[in-house]
């Protein structure tokens, strides 16, 4: 099976209409195969982007373009309002759907579905529970190393269900039930007048010293360095990983998944395919810790990664 280039779901709140332009751009330039739709992180915001029609427009342009649309869900269940919001997620019919809250799973039990790496899929034994209930494709969380990828990967390839792992962007690390990204500009989770909206790739973190050191937005906590596995992408394919997600940023997206997909082609190596991603003018240190068996924070040179 030829390994395939995604796009993850959009963790930040744009504006509708650069969401709109940013998805049709995806549509005509991009050579992801799989893009995922939807709010992850904050149902505040579900009426600027997916409950208006533009949503479905993005949904149409990306199809006739050839690339699988996948609906994913929230990540974080609280409130009855958002209970209900999930409840009829779920009952989506046509549609491809990634689970991000185990609060959907009893209502797909035996319904087809996506597993998203919100969900926390950490050993082969939930894999194979997860499986027998109906999943069929796993997105891995980005802290695991690469012993415990192969683990996965072998129990994925025995499944018979896809594997996705995030090669590129900001890491998830953390959901809570507060707003911290509200609280940092003096406001409450519910009168935050979607602040998070003023950093289109999260709000810069610093240490006491003044170091970056992790990024918010909204009740999610990030990575402040961009995670690249450019390098590891031949590695996970031989190990059985099927699927390599990116996830969307400011950042000219289309340059980068051109990258990614050249390299996963053998088009380019990934030393020429990585000096090309740094000339891209990211503002924010690459990372690569967490698979290499280090800190996630830090760059690990391959020649010094465990074997």
């Amino acid at each position: 099976m030829q390994p395939e280039l995604t796009l993850g779901p959009n963790l930040f709140h744009w504006p509708a209409e650069d969401k709109r332009d940013f998805y049709f751009r995806i549509a005509d330039e991009s050579p992801v195969t799989n893009v995922y739709l939807g709010e992850v992180v904050c149902s505040k915001r579900t009426p600027f982007f997916d409950d208006i029609p533009i949503i479905d427009k993005v949904a149409d342009r990306l199809a006739r373009a050839g690339k699988r649309v996948v609906w994913s869900s929230l990540s974080e269940v609280v409130i009855r309002r958002e209970r209900k919001l999930l409840e009829a997620w779920s009952r989506q019919e046509g549609r491809e759907l990634e689970v991000n809250n185990t609060a959907a799973l009893m209502a797909l039990s035996g319904t087809p579905h996506r597993i998203g790496a919100l969900m926390n899929v950490y050993n082969e034994a939930t894999m194979d529970w997860l499986a027998r209930r109906g999943a069929t494709h796993f997105a891995l969380l980005p802290e695991l190393p690469r012993h415990v990828v192969a683990v996965l990967a072998e129990t994925a390839t025995r499944l018979d269900v896809g594997l996705e792992v995030q090669v590129f962007g900001r890491a998830s690390l953390a959901l809570s039930a507060r707003c911290y990204h509200a609280r940092a500009h003096g406001r409450t989770k519910d009168n935050c007048q979607f602040v998070c909206g003023e950093d289109a790739d999260g709000m810069t973190l610093s240490t006491m010293e003044g170091r970056p050191f992790l990024a918010i937005n909204g009740i999610q906590t990030l990575s402040h360095g961009y995670l690249d596995l450019m390098e590891d992408m031949a590695d996970m394919a031989a190990l059985g990983v099927t699927h390599f997600r990116v996830m969307p940023h400011s950042c000219d997206m289309v340059a980068v998944t051109c990258l990614y997909d050249a390299v996963l082609r053998g088009e380019i190596d990934a030393e020429e395919g990585g000096t090309e991603l740094r000339a891209l003018g990211i503002e924010a240190p690459f990372v690569n810790g967490f698979y290499r068996g280090r800190a996630g924070a830090d760059w690990v040179p391959r020649q010094h990664a465990p074997a």
